[in-house]
């Protein structure tokens, strides 16, 4: 892959990263670290419904699921970066072969090649050895 075209899959990675890590830091402040009583407005001490509470439980553990989920995004994307810098970018991490410039720009975040992903999901034990 040409230096040319590894700097376009960098910047993509980069602005994919700094946009989830916006995201995760306003879904962290806006809900993990807020309480019913905050959230509300509400200046009373008095204790709030078990509906209420229940659904604000709820909230919150959404508010993580999401961040885990925007966490093991921002992995993918730190080790295709890591593949950039050590040349190894753009090769299937199973087979070695080229993986296609749709999938990448697709998602440049991509370790395999589609039919290594494919067999993968196929088997759900893990890549093809070839």
């Amino acid at each position: 892959m040409r230096k040319s075209e590894m700097k376009k899959y960098q910047k993509l990675l980069l602005a994919k990263k700094k946009e989830l890590l916006k995201e995760m830091g306003i879904l962290m402040e806006s809900s993990v670290s807020s309480t019913i009583k905050d959230s509300t407005g509400d200046l009373s001490s008095y204790s709030y419904h078990m509906a209420d509470q229940g659904t604000d439980a709820m909230e919150r553990e959404m508010a993580f699921m999401f961040a885990s989920k925007s966490g093991r995004l921002v992995y993918h994307i730190d080790e295709a970066l890591r593949r950039i810098e050590d040349g190894s970018y753009g090769k299937c991490c199973s087979c070695d072969q080229q993986i296609s410039k749709d999938r990448l720009t697709a998602v440049p975040h991509a370790r395999l090649c589609i039919e290594c992903k494919s067999s993968e999901e196929d088997n759900k034990t893990g890549p093809p050895k070839r």
